[in-house]
């Protein structure tokens, strides 16, 4: 059954969008100065730096966590050691707005996973409100005229973003399912910790692979340092928390039809930025993604 969303849901599942596109900007300003699964493992390491005065203790052998390592080295994989890396990784030939419109077929995937995997019905409603959120997303695709929807390619980051958005659904339904060693879960900061303390090291066996293969080196600088320091706060610490919390308040299909927020905010974030203004088809596409969460999240 889907769940009514209450004010403070959405906010939780409308910050994490904002954050991300944010994020999407930074990786493709970076995409020429630090490789990109560096810069996933970079961003993870300073996270786990961040969340260990606050929540360190989720660590000692007596906690409970070592019990149920499997399933947080699991959700570590692929919502930290995967998603992000081949979300830079789609960054390096993609742009902010292709890639978040990728990650927007998100509900889709979550309601094909739920449904293949864990055995959750798909109501005609959730149908219903994906197609009206994919419309939007195409809206935008084809940049207002619905003939250059024929003109449409998929480069390498549009497959790489496919493949991250796969992962993340499976991780949004793996959030309801890891157990709660100790009262994990009660805390917001211990269980991000729990996963970050797997994902930082799946992610750091990863940017040795891409070492390996004869990866760019890095260009240090300020803007670099505090890049960095915005992605492993802003898109790693507090969108994950929000999003944690707001996928077990109102499930995992509901919540996944936020993610298509992503792409109308780095339309605005992609104007600031990168000198790539919005149009009146973004407006539009909104109102698309505004109507499949609402049609989404109805009760029957």
């Amino acid at each position: 059954m889907t769940q009514r969303l209450s004010p403070r849901t959405i906010a939780l599942l409308t910050l994490p969008p904002l954050l991300w596109a944010g994020n999407a900007i930074v990786g493709r300003l970076l995409h020429d100065l630090l490789p990109p699964v560096l810069l996933n493992f970079l961003r993870w390491a300073l996270a786990f730096c961040f969340l260990l005065p606050l929540a360190g203790p989720v660590l000692r052998r007596e906690a409970g966590l070592w019990r149920y390592w499997p399933q947080y080295a699991l959700l570590g994989l692929l919502g930290i050691g995967m998603y992000n890396a081949l979300q830079y990784l789609a960054l390096q030939s993609s742009t902010p707005i292709n890639v978040t419109l990728v990650a927007s077929g998100m509900p889709v995937w979550m309601l094909l996973t739920g449904w293949l995997f864990f055995g959750v019905p798909v109501s005609r409603k959730q149908v219903a409100g994906a197609l009206l959120s994919i419309g939007g997303v195409v809206l935008v695709l084809a940049r207002g005229e619905w003939r250059h929807v024929l003109e449409l390619r998929l480069v390498a980051g549009d497959l790489f973003m496919i493949l991250a958005t796969i992962a993340w659904s499976l991780y949004s339904w793996l959030l309801l399912r890891v157990r709660e060693p100790a009262g994990i879960r009660a805390d917001w900061a211990s269980f991000l910790l729990a996963q970050v303390a797997f994902g930082v090291l799946w992610s750091g066996g990863f940017a040795l692979g891409e070492q390996a293969m004869g990866a760019i080196s890095v260009q240090w600088s300020w803007s670099l340092l505090a890049a960095l320091l915005y992605v492993a706060s802003g898109p790693a610490i507090i969108a994950f928390g929000c999003w944690g919390a707001g996928v077990r308040a109102a499930g995992p299909s509901v919540a996944s039809f936020f993610v298509n927020l992503t792409p109308l905010f780095t339309a605005v974030l992609s104007s600031a930025f990168l000198g790539e203004a919005p149009h009146a088809y973004h407006a539009a596409a909104f109102a698309l993604i505004v109507a499949g969460i609402v049609v989404s999240a109805s009760r029957r």
